[in-house]
């Protein structure tokens, strides 16, 4: 997804799963084989994991439809899925990152850093400027930045 209508539907999405009592975790926009999806991570605040069940999902879903039906920011058929983020949850913010510290999180970045486009270690700081990751024995300092997507690496 462009990071422009990623940037639009976070705007738009967000507040309202606030407003619910959520948590946005994460939001995708993929194709498939039956056309387009939109799926929402979603999450109780403040959780050490998450507690989102069906119900959960279903008034998150019918808040965002109708939401999405009056803005109509994407321009093609989709399928709106709403789920928990399950044990390897998505990492996007600063709390969720400060949530799992000391935890192994994996990284995949906006083109390279460092000459890598992953990695895969435990996270040992979180800061103003990025995150420390402890990997192959070293000590990485990663900006915001550069950071494309982040999960936790489930025990």
């Amino acid at each position: 997804m462009a990071q422009a209508q990623y940037e639009s539907l976070l705007r738009l999405i967000e507040p309202e799963v606030r407003a619910l009592g959520y948590d946005l975790l994460e939001i995708e926009l993929g194709l498939t084989r039956q056309g387009g999806v939109v799926r929402l991570y979603i999450d109780r605040p403040g959780e050490g994991s998450s507690t989102v069940g069906l119900n959960d999902c279903e008034a998150v879903s019918r808040a965002v439809t109708g939401l999405l039906d009056v803005a109509d920011p994407i321009r093609h058929a989709y399928r709106l899925e709403v789920s928990s983020p399950g044990p390897d949850r998505p990492l996007r913010r600063r709390e969720d990152f400060d949530r799992v510290l000391g935890q192994k999180v994996r990284l995949r970045f906006d083109g390279l850093w460092e000459g890598r486009a992953r990695l895969r270690g435990r996270l040992v700081a979180v800061g103003e400027e990025g995150i420390e990751i402890e990997a192959e024995e070293v000590l990485f300092r990663v900006p915001w930045k550069s950071i494309g997507k982040a999960r936790l690496v489930p025990k």
